[in-house]
């Protein structure tokens, strides 16, 4: 145990302050009061240094409380930007040729899990910002080309930029220490303009409590004059103070929107949200406020910084209850809690850094926990008051209330979540959440619990039992692994405790049930035990967009739709299972979700009786069905991950369990007895294997050897790198499909998405994904807990090399974690052929987690900060150092 492990169990609030502040606010469903639901033009990125954001707030490197009351980040001006840089720039959806993109380089470097210790670096150009460069040649290029990225500007040539590192350290629980460190990377002095602002959330303007919560200069005293300091005064916080060490001066505004600006309407406040860009940029001094106060403020500071100089300043954000020493400086321990917090941190991550693995890999996984802990963010959506509009202003469209999201009106968000990428998804999504509680739970295990728990809570799970999948619509259908996750985080949290938290269990476990409900109701409408679930998170994977109305009429039949709900099953069975060792009420729920496995494991076989089954024998492959509307069947050979989900419904157990569950037991025998058809489809149910253990699966060893085999064959879908989510015999052998004179096609597309569906950067159609990567591992382990070391299958497929199912599960985990780490050419495969991030000292040991990598580069495509689940390289080097102690 260390001392941050202490903080962890510790009753006091030390998670009141965060990160938990948005890198984008503007663009998003929650500020769109537009007529036609346009999020991206209704509030773009000019307007957000003008406009006040209703829901919540954004910012460089910031932290706020956990409610987003009071805010605090990093805003920088170069001298020759057009615009004060207070937040990070990035193109719109309709802008990018893949979607939605940002064009900043920044880094999170650390961060304890309780944030006693956070660091993060943004690199700044001396240049000024090629705004209108990057959006002018990213609309000229086509879904074929690449992006058009920062670095390809040539704005970092000569090294001509600020390396920007932003720190905090608690002193206590509401006594935040602020260190930024800037350093001239270029060949000649160069001018920056730092400004720390703190501000408040406007929640006064909206007609729903007028409270104006304010802020002022206070005075200095002899003991340290040097010392500017900002009072905040919050009636529910109440005061802060933050005390700046020599600025040149003190800048306060208002948190106001600049009507004059943006509509041509006279301002209702002289001075408004975006006076310190006026005021710094434009030279505009009227701009700020002559009387020291308001609801925003900033410490300026002017540094001229010599070549490969320097400058640090420093900040303390602390609560002020009136019994702080007024005649001490607030500087005087800064350094030494500095010290002691960065050294907290280091004994923290040294109890989950393996010695068994390298010094790249350790510190790989170190950047991988920072990303997953920076991106909390503290998310607000009140759907109904949203629909309504404010009191304060005119009401919305009437289409509004039956457009996006309108049967969600029940959904009432405000608390911190884990976010997917900060700029690039700025909203919670259900099955990526899943996925970033499994890394999470190896530094906070009460966290992770706490957000899949969030999820499920009835001001977030609809009262029909859907779980919302994200904010441009909730109503999509996200694959459902909340019940995976949940029994993950439970072993991983009873491993580290000695105990199981069986309350955690049982809570989600009855929401879930209602959940399950919802699938078997609305996703088999047909009460086939056949799921057409959509798109299932799987963007761009198939023939057509599987969430819209089907070009030729009839219905689909998923594969891993199908599989999804399978392994539903088993996680449910395996939850009830642990739960009746302490209550023999759940042996009786266990028995339903194993026969309902049972059930979808016939229907893959012969659906609806009708003798048309999801594996095909020719290909021996899974694939999707289309029926027409005539009842004619066409089996749509597309080898992707579609056909490899079914290997993920599988289960193992233990005969001890067995013993403990004499209902659940008794019923089982029955089944076997008086059902042996259906047993016969499942993989060795009735034939103990390893240490008398039953297996649970929807493949029998040789569909699961033929299913690897191509799994695991670099002609298709095994990369250097992963496996690929479509096979790349696809690339040349396109799979088409003709309706009515149009051709529907899938080819392999290792990198962006060439096409259109889903509008966005998102491609299934040949990248690697960790989330499947990481479930396939997973499966493959618990194969081979039934299978032992006696079940061997070549790998990779031609190779001659046979091994075991753990062995590929430990190939394919290095394989991924070769994204991240220094090969033999000193290159790290996520950066591609980026030469400056390859070689370049100040940014070749800087990682960035991908949404998704190129399926034969590696190169790392999609939101460039989505350690959300790509985050889970973390727990595949924890994991791989536990392997080789072992």
């Amino acid at each position: 145990m260390t001392i941050e492990h202490d903080r962890l169990n510790s009753n006091d609030p030390w998670l009141l302050w965060g990160p938990y502040l948005a890198e984008r606010a503007w663009g998003t469903v929650r500020e769109d009061y537009s007529d036609n639901g346009d999020a991206w033009n209704y509030l773009p990125h000019d307007h957000a240094r003008s406009r006040t954001y209703r829901w919540n707030e954004d910012g460089i490197a910031g932290i706020s409380d956990d409610k987003h009351r009071l805010c605090f980040a990093l805003a920088l001006w170069n001298g020759k930007d057009p615009i004060l840089k207070e937040r990070l720039f990035g193109l719109t959806g309709p802008q990018g040729n893949h979607g939605e993109d940002v064009k900043e380089y920044y880094f999170y470097l650390d961060s304890t899990p309780t944030h006693s210790y956070m660091k993060a670096l943004y690199k700044y150009p001396q240049a000024a910002f090629p705004y209108t460069d990057l959006v002018e040649t990213n609309q000229k290029r086509g879904k074929f080309d690449p992006e058009y990225e920062l670095l390809d500007t040539g704005i970092f040539n000569e090294n001509r930029y600020f390396d920007v590192f932003v720190e905090y350290a608690k002193a206590a629980t509401d006594d935040v220490l602020i260190r930024i460190s800037a350093t001239n990377r270029g060949p000649e002095p160069a001018e920056l303009h730092l400004l720390p602002t703190l501000w408040f959330r406007n929640t006064w303007a909206w007609g729903h409590d007028d409270r104006r919560p304010f802020m002022s200069q206070e005075g200095t005293t002899d003991t340290f004059e040097k010392v500017l300091q900002i009072n905040a005064y919050h009636h529910d916080l109440g005061d802060y103070m933050l005390y700046c060490e020599s600025p040149d001066r003190l800048l306060f505004t208002q948190n106001e929107t600049n009507t004059q600006r943006l509509f041509d309407l006279p301002s209702t406040h002289p001075y408004v949200k975006d006076a310190f860009h006026e005021a710094i940029v434009n030279g505009n001094k009227a701009a700020i406020s002559p009387e020291n106060m308001g609801t925003k403020a900033a410490a300026h500071y002017t540094q001229m910084i010599a070549a490969g100089e320097t400058v640090t300043i420093r900040l303390r954000l602390r609560h002020d209850t009136g019994a702080i020493r007024r005649s001490a400086s607030p500087f005087e321990d800064f350094d030494a809690i500095f010290t002691q917090r960065q050294q907290e941190a280091d004994d923290f991550y040294a109890t989950l850094a393996s010695a068994n693995v390298s010094d790249d890999h350790r510190a790989v996984q170190r950047q991988a926990f920072a990303g997953m802990l920076w991106s909390k963010q503290y998310y607000h959506y009140n759907v109904d008051h949203w629909m309504q509009g404010d009191p304060a202003y005119p009401p919305p469209a009437k289409d509004r209330a039956g457009g996006r999201n309108k049967e969600w009106r029940r959904l009432d968000a405000a608390e911190v979540l884990s976010m997917p990428d900060k700029w690039e998804y700025p909203w919670f999504a259900a099955w990526d959440l899943a996925f970033h509680c499994i890394p999470l739970s190896l530094v906070d295990s009460n966290f992770a619990k706490s957000q899949l728990v969030l999820l499920l809570r009835e001001w977030y799970l609809h009262p029909n039992g859907q779980v919302p999948a994200y904010e441009w619509s909730f109503s999509d259908t996200n694959p459902p692994v909340l019940a995976w996750a949940a029994w993950r985080v439970y072993k991983i949290d009873q491993k580290q405790r000695g105990v199981g938290d069986t309350h955690f269990l049982e809570q989600v476990f009855h929401k879930l049930l209602l959940n399950f409900t919802w699938w078997v109701n609305r996703k088999d409408a047909e009460g086939r035990d056949v799921f057409q679930g959509g798109f299932l998170g799987l963007d761009n994977i198939g023939v057509f967009d599987r969430s819209a109305t089907l070009p030729t009429g009839g219905h689909l039949e998923q594969s891993d739709g199908t599989s999804w709900m399978a392994m539903f099953c088993l996680n449910m069975m395996t939850i009830s299972l642990e739960l009746a060792r302490t209550n023999s009420v759940y042996e009786d729920i266990a028995t339903k979700f194993f026969e309902h496995f049972m059930y979808i494991a016939a229907a893959m076989n012969n659906i609806g009786q009708e003798g048309i089954a999801l594996w095909d024998d020719q290909d021996e492959f899974f694939y999707d069905v289309l029926h027409h509307p005539d009842g004619t069947t066409v089996p749509l050979r597309v080898r992707s991950l579609v056909g490899l989900i079914p290997l993920l419904a599988v289960e193992t157990i233990d005969p001890e369990l067995l013993e403990t569950v004499p209902a659940f037991r008794g019923r089982l025998e029955w089944f076997l007895e008086h059902r042996p058809k259906l047993a016969g489809l499942v993989s060795h149910w009735d034939v103990p294997g390893a240490g008398e253990r039953r297996l649970l699966a929807l493949v029998r060893g040789h569909r699961l050897k033929r299913l690897l085999k191509r799994a695991l064959d670099p002609a298709e879908f095994l990369s250097d790198y992963g496996v690929r989510s479509v096979s790349k015999y696809h690339a040349e052998n396109p799979y088409t499909l003709h309706v009515e004179g149009i051709e529907y096609t899938v080819g392999y597309e290792p990198a962006e998405s060439r096409s259109g569906l889903f509008g966005g950067n998102s491609n299934w159609r040949g990248p690697i994904w960790f989330p499947i990567n990481y479930l396939l591992i997973e499966s493959l382990q618990k194969f081979h807990h039934y299978y032992s070391d006696d079940f061997k299958v070549e790998c990779p497929t031609g190779s001659g090399q046979y091994m075991t199912l753990n062995d590929i599960a430990d190939e394919l985990s290095q394989r991924l974690i070769r994204l991240f780490t220094v090969d033999k050419s000193s290159q790290r495969p996520f950066n591609g052929m980026q030469a400056m991030p390859q070689s370049d000292p100040q940014w070749r040991n800087y990682v960035l987690f991908h949404e998704y990598f190129h399926g034969d580069t590696g190169a790392g495509l999609g939101a460039s900060h989505q350690t959300g689940w790509t985050g889970l390289v973390a727990k595949l080097i924890q994991q791989q150092g536990d392997h080789l102690r072992e």
